[in-house]
């Protein structure tokens, strides 16, 4: 069994930033791949980022690319994400999970745990 406890949502406007914070505990957590993906009101769960276990190779989605970074602490098996010049579009709920694999992934349905979900919103 694996853990995943997200933080550091919250309220931002515009053009602003946040870092989120994802902290992994059970299963050889910083064996594997993690990712973040977001889902907002009435919308499918969609890809933000992705981390092989090594953080050697990493995927962003073309919405965020060059606003986001995703980076680990697999001592802390921990992994963050960096969020810069916010957009409204940006709201939703921001999940991390863990794939029982290094190897990253885009696809939501390549993750086998989940954490329960931090909230941002950015105000226009």
């Amino acid at each position: 069994q694996v853990q995943l406890v997200e933080s550091g949502g919250g309220l931002v406007q515009a053009g602003g930033s946040l870092r989120l914070s994802c902290a992994a505990s059970g299963r050889a957590t910083s064996s594997y791949a993690m990712g973040w993906f977001r889902q907002a009101p009435g919308k499918e769960r969609g890809f933000v980022a992705a981390s092989s276990r090594s953080g050697g190779t990493l995927y962003y989605a073309d919405s965020v690319k060059g606003r986001v970074t995703i980076s680990t602490d697999n001592a802390k098996s921990t992994v963050y994400l960096q969020m810069n010049n916010l957009k409204p579009e940006d709201t939703a709920v921001y999940y991390c999970a863990v794939r029982l694999s290094p190897i990253a992934s885009t696809l939501p349905t390549q993750y086998t745990y989940w954490g329960q979900g931090t909230q941002v919103t950015v105000s226009s």
